[in-house]
């Protein structure tokens, strides 16, 4: 299968778990607005998500897939089998204990992500008894991370990017049929989509076994001592667990931020947590379906290239994926930036959400906006470091990043408030990808291929046509005024969208770019 052809099946996929989770967020707004218990709620969901980011799809992912595919390049299936049956086996233990600490210790962690909400009591209170009904879910995500690490190795990508479908869906229903119930028995309609979390990390787990099992490659778990001992003594898993280590910290850098920001917001305008948190996932969109579905396919790629010595194809790929980075994320920041507004009230404002908080998430957008071109491109560029298995050079640059971005917060703040967080990490973001690319073509590891000048003039032609026709489109309509004709709004916004689409590959053709030599590269891998 082609880079593209695996890259474009992630992004299909994901695409429908971002469309769900849309309406999952819009029904939430509509149902929930914008509040203290909806703050509650999203600083609640956001432990457990950070952990996950933290272990299951940061460190252990990043230290995995690599010593994953240099096993089964250097040393065959059945080496590889073991080194999964015992990775499985010391993470399961890891995360019994694991989570039994975080439901006990959900208070201290509820007050070091937004202490502000003791301003009020309730919220706080609320925010912690989910934390603990939630803070499982990381194990469940764990399980999902080394199953989806196992599948993408042997190239099977549909089952590990649709399951966050199911989250989705489980969320959904909890917030269309339980919230209301629970209203009805005096119970505050937000804890259900506690439930929904629950729910959905479970199906997760559950749907990768078949997935596995067809491939025979479903772990074989020790639960006796000294299996757990046998398997901690394991060459392969101290590998991963040394790979980890820094790993965690570079990770855990991006978490820190992640929390700090959190802590800020909680102590600024009620609202700004959610606000941000809509935002954010608006702007998962094209981070997930570009960043995210190439970092997928690049990762265990690229880990095979490095194992088996052919330096020339890990180049080409990482030329490629930056090439397609800067095709579709330019465009996309282009869009978040200029038509940000258009995209919050059309996909948020119903309901409970009035139009000072479409405003507002707007505003965060467009500081996500600035940044997205790094946000993507470090999806891409990170896995080349990873592929070499050195996980310290982005570790040393995601502290500088950090230091950066949180000195960027007492410039931005003050003038922005909420949207100057979401700037900051946009702007930290670009320094982090310019760094590990920077790097990579020091050490040689990367080589730019011919024709970036000419195919950088082409972007930037389609970009200027792009901005002028949406700064255009957002001034032909009161965005907030269609709230009273939802289905005209949506009209006219997918009408708008399709016409971007339009202009900027349209300006591209007659600028002569080759989009199918593109195409054509990704076959060679």
């Amino acid at each position: 299968m082609s880079l593209f052809k695996a890259a474009s099946t992630v992004s299909l996929l994901t695409l429908l778990s971002r469309i769900t989770g849309l309406a999952r967020d819009l029904l939430m707004a509509t149902t929930f607005g914008a509040n203290a218990l909806t703050d509650a709620f999203n600083v609640a969901f956001r432990i457990p998500n950070l952990f996950r980011r933290l272990f299951a799809e940061g460190a252990f992912s990043q230290a995995f897939v690599p010593v994953l595919a240099s096993t089964r390049e250097q040393q065959g299936d059945a080496a590889t089998q073991l080194l999964i049956d015992r990775v499985a086996t010391v993470l399961v233990w890891v995360l019994l204990a694991f989570s039994a600490l975080g439901v006990l210790g959900s208070p201290l962690l509820v007050w070091l992500l937004a202490s502000g909400l003791q301003q009020e009591p309730h919220a706080f209170d609320a925010a912690v008894r989910m934390t603990r009904w939630m803070f499982p879910y990381i194990a469940c995500m764990s399980l999902v991370a080394l199953s989806a690490g196992i599948l993408n190795t042997w190239r099977r990508y549909a089952v590990p990017a649709a399951t966050p479908v199911l989250l989705n869906l489980c969320m959904i229903a909890a917030a269309a049929w339980l919230a209301p119930w629970l209203g009805t028995q005096g119970i505050a309609p937000i804890y259900a989509m506690a439930v929904g979390v629950m729910a959905g990390g479970v199906l997760q787990m559950g749907i990768q076994l078949p997935a596995l099992h067809r491939l025979r490659l479903l772990p074989r778990l020790g639960w006796r001592p000294q299996a757990l001992r046998t398997a901690w003594q394991d060459s392969g898993v101290r590998r991963i667990l040394s790979l980890m280590a820094p790993a965690l910290l570079g990770v855990g850098v991006a978490q820190i931020s992640l929390m700090i920001n959190t802590q800020i917001a909680s102590w600024l305008q009620a609202g700004s947590v959610t606000w941000l948190f809509y935002a954010d996932r608006l702007m998962e969109f094209p981070t997930a379906l570009l960043g995210v579905a190439l970092g997928v396919v690049l990762t265990p790629r690229l880990s095979a290239a490095k194992a088996s010595g052919h330096t020339e194809d890990y180049s080409a790929m990482l030329d490629w994926g930056l090439r397609m980075v800067v095709l579709l994320a330019l465009p996309c920041a282009v869009g978040l930036i200029c038509f940000a507004l258009p995209l919050a009230s059309t996909l948020f404002h119903y309901g409970a959400l009035h139009d000072e908080d479409a405003v507002q998430i707007a505003r965060a957008l467009m500081g996500y906006g600035m940044g997205l071109l790094g946000l993507v491109a470090i999806k891409v560029l990170a896995p080349g470091y990873y592929a070499s298995q050195d996980m310290r050079t982005p570790v040393r640059i995601a502290v500088v990043v950090l230091v950066t971005t949180q000195l960027l917060n007492v410039a931005f703040v003050p003038l922005l408030g909420h949207a100057g967080l979401a700037l900051s990490i946009g702007m930290g973001a670009l320094l982090n990808a310019f760094w590990l690319l920077t790097g990579l073509v020091r050490r040689g590891a990367y080589r730019p291929a011919g024709g970036w000048w000419r195919y950088g003039l082409q972007i930037a032609a389609g970009l200027i046509a792009l901005a002028l026709f949406l700064t255009w489109a957002v001034q032909t309509q009161d965005w907030l005024a269609l709230r009273a004709t939802p289905w005209r709004r949506v009209a006219l916004l997918a009408a708008m969208l399709a016409g971007s689409a339009l202009v900027y590959f349209g300006v591209l053709l007659a600028a002569r770019c080759d989009l199918r030599a593109l195409l054509r590269r990704s076959r060679a891998w």
